[in-house]
């Protein structure tokens, strides 16, 4: 069967899984989603008996229809290998009564390492498969964790470039280090005094912009991204929430298709979207909990039906969820609109001109699989500090805003089925904000000292990814207004 991808907003054509990758957005400004979601047609106690490579695999091939066995083989053993600290690539911890999936054994300790490792393989492969000639110019925006990923994974790959934007004040200092220390002769890091959804605003306007996009052309470029909002990065995640429940099985822990209960810090929403679609392959998951911070337009939106972006931006010790427009929320709201695209553009459209839109009954009933709610700053801490005191286990502020509201869904329902949360990031990305929680005095104290002080107190190491930015040079101090982002790429690509 071959899975083909077309666009949330309808004006283009359907295209293959490739096609959909290199493209990263389509041209009507659309997200692409697969035409139909393929079945998980594998018995669980083989899937129990694989390895992660061997799990991506299968999970893969079933949406990446036009790669074949050695293309997709081939990335996938070039993205989990040593760069991950454990062979087991994303492990479960049992701890207060749940499973936390560690999705931060990577690269640069967050969740995003687990698809940004092999896009860039996906995507040159997915280049030479479509005769592409141009350079690709890898576009995106960060609140933290993709960029540092984004270029960790593309530094170096021959045929690319790739563009870093963030907002200068609105990320942790490790995220920030790990960001303006990276090497790579085709890395560039932009600082913008803005928020991440202005960031994101302006990326997402540069793709739809067809006069740089035929200047680009004329120089021997084109953009693609590695935002969430592409296919490729979607798909691997949908990976490791397959991998989780056949862990669970294989460990006697629960039996092959008892129900389980994922939650999931929640920003951008493709996170959580990946386990959405890992439950409409045939994944036997009851809940989806969709955890927000103080920024909690995704649970207004799931309790009311309408999404509004007009509300003030917080800042919070959880910055990667510090976002107002979920840009993979359209995914989910064409499928409950019956792929409908006419209806998903007109919504889309209301939220960018007027800052909101409100779905109708009949969409609003097909929410059932999910749970929305969030946590407040000061419960974020008391999670942090609970869960270690209960479990001597440390867990960073985004991971603590899923388990606080896990909490809230257990006590609101009753419903105790086995639970697995995303475990996003490192304790060690945040090390200011977990110490804090922790009742450790940070004051005159910078993030690398804490995070020796972490290491005492938990007993686990400091990651490799901490170790090696301590005394990097900073390599990228660029900054600029939200609106000179598209003059800033022109200056880094040498078409001004």
């Amino acid at each position: 069967m071959q899975v083909l991808y077309k666009s949330t907003r309808g004006k283009e054509e359907a295209v293959t899984a490739s096609m959909a990758i290199l493209k990263g957005l389509s041209e009507d400004g659309g997200l692409f989603v697969p035409t139909e979601i393929p079945k998980l047609d594998v018995p669980m106690d083989k899937l129990a008996q694989m390895s992660y490579q061997e799990t991506a695999y299968e999970v893969m091939k079933r949406f990446l229809t036009d790669f074949t066995e050695e293309e997709l083989k081939n990335c996938i053993s070039r993205a989990y290998d040593d760069k991950f600290d454990t062979k087991t690539i994303a492990p479960l911890h049992e701890a207060d009564g749940v499973y936390f999936l560690e999705l931060y054994h990577g690269a640069t300790i967050a969740f995003k390492d687990m698809a940004l490792s092999i896009l860039p393989h996906l995507m040159t492969t997915a280049a030479k498969k479509n005769n592409v000639k141009n350079e690709i110019v890898i576009l995106t925006a960060t609140s933290g964790d993709t960029g540092k990923a984004a270029m960790a994974g593309f530094a170096d790959v021959p045929g690319t470039k790739i563009i870093v934007f963030y907002p200068k004040n609105g990320v942790s200092p490790i995220q920030e280090k790990q960001m303006v220390t990276q090497k790579g002769n085709n890395t560039y890091v932009v600082g913008i005094t803005g928020n991440f959804d202005d960031a994101q605003t302006a990326v997402k306007k540069m793709f739809n912009d067809q006069k740089l996009e035929a200047e680009l052309d004329q120089a021997g470029y084109q953009f693609s991204s590695a935002n969430s909002i592409n296919i490729g990065r979607l798909v691997p995640q949908i990976v490791y929430y397959v991998y989780a429940y056949a862990s669970l099985v294989r460990q006697g822990k629960i039996k092959d298709g008892q129900e389980i209960n994922i939650t999931v810090p929640t920003g951008n929403f493709g996170n959580i979207l990946a386990a959405y679609y890992a439950k409409q392959m045939g994944l036997p998951v009851h809940k989806l909990i969709c955890a927000s911070n103080d920024n909690k337009v995704l649970y207004d939106f799931f309790r009311t039906g309408t999404y509004d972006r007009k509300r003030d931006f917080i800042l919070t010790t959880s910055p990667s969820m510090d976002i107002l427009i979920s840009s993979n929320l359209e995914r989910l709201i064409y499928r409950i609109a019956g792929a409908d695209a006419k209806k998903c553009a007109e919504l889309m459209q209301a939220l960018s001109a007027g800052g909101e839109y409100t779905i109708t009954e009949e969409m609003k009933s097909q929410l059932g699989d999910f749970y929305g709610n969030f946590c407040t700053e000061e419960e974020t801490a008391a999670t942090i500090a609970g869960v270690f005191k209960n479990s001597h286990y440390v867990i960073d502020t985004h991971t603590a805003v899923a388990a606080g509201v896990y909490d809230k869904y257990v006590k609101e329902t009753g419903d105790k089925l086995p639970a697995v949360i995303a475990s996003t990031a490192s304790p060690y990305k945040f090390t200011r904000s977990v110490m804090d929680a922790l009742g450790v005095d940070t004051e005159g104290k910078d993030d690398f000292a804490l995070a020796d002080e972490l290491c005492i107190l938990s007993g686990v190491k400091v990651p490799q990814a901490v170790e090696t930015i301590r005394t990097a040079p900073v390599l990228h101090d660029k900054v600029v207004d939200a609106p000179d982002m598209p003059k800033a790429v022109k200056e880094i690509l040498g078409i001004l």
